[in-house]
């Protein structure tokens, strides 16, 4: 099969996600995120994949006409009396070993809730540097629209003393994706309701190489052992499980239903995330 030819699951999975129908069922049971196998020193099978031979380190964008250098450091871009659906980003950048890159440069930029960009100062605009576990958190919020653009945040991510990669992230579902000449299906994030606020992740992988025999990290996530049995009222829930909405689970003990599809994630247990699992 010649390289034309071929379909990344990874570009299947976001167009899907695009445009608001559901993924191929193959696709569902493996690990949405980079993060999910990297902790146990496996090569994800899905977005971001890291030299898997069917997909490229995370593809770049243009810069657009907003970037502005020497922007403060800072994680959390709302200030008192900021406006719009607050938004928390979360996630990692790896090289192509999928191993963490520590200290990894990411600076954002994005609209306000008007889809304005802040020209004269430094309103949600901010850098930040990864952990070593190559972990990165950005507060801030949904950014507004403006005509031409779908929605969607800017960054730079730069590897200590490697290229600059200089991308733009994406939300599912938005009716402009389809319009959006710039838009591309591979960086969208992925989202889900947190009350009145939204999170989302992503994984960048950067074309750095990197040697197969480092450690793997370690999962900063805090988890809970899953019973060994399984309690009448459902399955057990295991990460890396396609659930449906509607599924029925056990966990610690206690029955869950679930209120939206999703793949399980460490760090998503059902006690956890509210906007995906229901005690019943």
């Amino acid at each position: 099969m010649d390289e034309d030819s071929k379909l990344s699951r990874k570009t299947v999975l976001r167009a899907a996600l695009a445009a608001g129908v559901a993924a191929p069922v193959a696709l569902i049971g493996g690990p949405a995120l980079a993060r999910t196998t990297v902790a146990v020193g496996q090569v994800p099978e899905l977005t971001p994949a890291c030299h898997d031979d069917d997909d490229d380190p995370t593809p770049a964008q243009t810069e657009g006409p907003y970037f502005k250098p020497n922007s403060p450091e800072r994680t959390d871009l709302v200030t008192p009396g900021t406006q719009g659906t607050r938004l928390t980003v979360t996630g990692y950048v790896f090289g192509l070993a999928c191993l963490p890159v520590n200290r990894a440069l990411l600076d954002f930029w994005q609209a306000d809730v008007n889809g304005a960009y802040d020209n004269t100062g430094y309103t949600f605009r901010g850098h930040q540097y990864t952990d070593a576990q190559g972990a990165f958190r950005l507060s801030t919020i949904v950014p507004g629209l403006y005509p031409g653009r779908t929605r969607h945040i800017h960054v730079k991510v730069q590897a200590p003393g490697r290229p600059i990669l200089t991308t733009q992230l994406y939300f599912p579902n938005e009716p402009r994706n389809n319009t959006d000449t710039i838009f591309d299906a591979r960086l969208l994030m992925t989202v889900r309701d947190n009350g009145s606020a939204k999170e989302a992740a992503f994984d960048f992988v950067l074309n750095v190489p990197q040697s197969p025999t480092s450690t793997p990290p370690t999962s900063t996530r805090p988890t809970t052992t899953p019973p060994t049995t399984t309690p009448p009222g459902g399955t057990t829930w295991a990460a890396g499980t396609g659930y449906a909405a509607g599924a029925r689970v056990t966990y610690g003990g206690q029955g869950y239903i679930c209120l939206q599809g999703h793949t399980a994630q460490p760090g998503w247990e059902p006690p956890a995330v509210p906007a995906l699992w229901r005690a019943g």
